[in-house]
């Protein structure tokens, strides 16, 4: 067997470090090349990560929830073959840490090695094994709280702490005379047959083996896989399967609904505690930097403006039905984009980016328009690609898509890069106008109110008509308020008449 490390790697550009959402494998899982092996949540999108090896799992070196940097290792396998050229250059690092001696370096390897033999399993760092050893703890004695039971460091400083108190205890109760401690009952003839919910053999084994989906099922339906009854096994491992889940999971839903229904009276009159917390990290944290990126960079300028749009309500109800037999869902929002596209045509001043340090501005020849999409995680933005080059229906089926695989977290960092404009529609959440915070480094993002029938002066009568608020934040360093005026009246004019948008 041969250990073969692997490292967090590039998950897109420009990521310098991702977080470990979730572990899809436990040590002891055999997995092959292209499984994937965990979740990694980074500024741009949730990516999943497949294996480089086939083999078992044997270490975890990342928490879940921990901020892990690309190139740091995350996972260790146990690999049948190697090729020989590989084996120097992949080797395990045997000169330890920074600072750490050869000794101890040797120390760690012989306590993993023991580690793995029959008499017990530990999953641990070198860094928990250094501080154990520095505390005078065994590792071995100490329950870890990572994945597939890995020690960290504040495990084994937990356990020092408790045995310290312990140990205290101990020495300050007097023992009264004629009274002694009660023997530790025998394990074998004649111990007792009371066992407590603690030594059942599911609280007593180390690990439990399960697929991927097993552990996926067990995950979505909130089990704890160790805690699972089975009398499946694999290599004298407890081997847990999708229906010992279920089977679990539906007991546990029953027993809670018993113990809800004679607590409701107690839990009715539970005060709800004054203030939670909710981490801020990920891809809500990505989003809260570039938005103050872009605030305080770019001087922002918003125009309001409102276009009547009867006939393109007409347009679209007319084409819906065509639409449809082609299995696409016509939306406003394709005619947006194409509105919005001939209006960057005639003003190109909206399609750029500003580069301070080469002192120019760089105009887009292209035509990439992201779309803010709000999702659970918060704000994303994919980009649909030379609009210009594609039709009504096409456009309608890719913004569809797109916004579908950013709410389902299954997005590319790709398919999230290269804009040169953004359209964000807060009106589909109701409201008229807002002042949008320009994607940084674009120049100028366009938002969309509700559309709805208002009142309008038509031939000196108010009516009712059909219209769109219009909300276009420029970068007021490289445009100026007269542009941004122009764009937005060929962008009215385009809705207002939508035959133009076939020409």
């Amino acid at each position: 067997m041969t250990v073969k490390e692997f490292k967090l790697p590039d998950v897109g550009e420009g990521v310098a470090e991702g977080e470990l959402v979730s572990w899809q494998v436990s040590p002891g899982d055999r997995v092959s090349e292209g499984d994937i092996v965990a979740e990694v949540e980074t500024d741009k999108a949730l990516v999943e990560v497949p294996s480089r090896y086939d083999g078992t799992v044997k270490e975890l070196f990342a928490e879940e929830g921990e901020m892990v940097p690309v190139g740091d290792v995350i996972i260790s396998f146990e690999v049948d073959e190697i090729d020989e050229g590989d084996a120097a250059a992949e080797a395990p690092d045997t000169e330890g840490e920074p600072g750490e001696s050869a000794a101890e370096a040797k120390t760690d390897t012989e306590e993993a090695a023991a580690a793995e033999t029959p008499d017990g399993r530990v999953f641990a760092p070198p860094a928990a094994r250094r501080l154990a050893r520095e505390l005078g703890v065994d590792i071995t004695d100490v329950e870890g709280s990572g994945p597939g039971g890995r020690i960290s460091e504040d495990d084994v400083r937990a356990y020092h702490d408790s045995a310290e108190v312990h140990d205290e205890t101990a020495a300050e109760t007097p023992v009264t005379p004629g009274e002694e401690e009660a023997p530790t009952p025998p394990s074998g003839a004649g111990a007792s047959e009371t066992v407590s919910a603690s030594d059942s053999p599911e609280a007593m084994r180390e690990t439990t083996l399960a697929t991927p989906a097993t552990r996926a099922l067990a995950e979505e339906l909130g089990v704890d896989l160790d805690a699972v009854p089975t009398e499946k096994s694999r290599d004298g491992e407890a081997y847990v399967e999708k229906e010992d889940v279920r089977a679990f999971a539906e007991r546990e839903e029953e027993a809670a609904a018993e113990a809800t229904g004679s607590e409701a009276g107690v839990s009715a009159t539970a005060e709800p505690e004054r203030e939670e917390t909710v981490p801020y990290r990920g891809v809500r944290r990505t989003i809260g930097e570039q938005m103050a990126t872009s605030k305080y960079t770019a001087p922002h300028v918003t125009h309001h403006d409102t276009a009547e749009i009867d006939e393109l309500v007409e347009t679209r109800e007319e084409l819906k039905k065509t639409a449809e037999e082609k299995g696409v869902r016509l939306t406003y929002m394709a005619f947006v984009l194409k509105a919005v596209v001939a209006g960057l045509k005639e003003y190109p001043i909206l399609n750029s980016e500003l580069d301070e340090e080469e002192g120019v501005i760089r105009l887009k020849n292209y035509y990439n328009i992201g779309i803010a999409v709000a999702t659970d995680a918060g704000l994303m933005v994919p980009v649909v690609e030379n609009v210009d080059e594609k039709g009504l229906l096409e456009l309608a089926d890719e913004v569809q898509e797109l916004a579908t695989k950013a709410r389902e977290r299954s997005i590319s960092p790709q398919e999230m890069q290269g804009g040169t404009f953004t359209i964000t529609n807060f009106g589909a959440f109701g409201g008229e106008y807002a002042t949008p915070i320009i994607n940084y480094p674009e120049t100028a993002i366009l938002g969309l109110g509700a559309i709805e029938q208002r009142p309008v002066v038509d031939d000196g009568e108010v009516v009712a008509a059909h219209t769109l608020p219009l909300s276009l934040a420029i970068d007021h360093r490289v445009i100026d308020g007269a542009e941004a005026a122009q764009f937005t009246n060929t962008v009215k004019e385009y809705l207002a008449e939508p035959t133009k948008l076939l020409l």
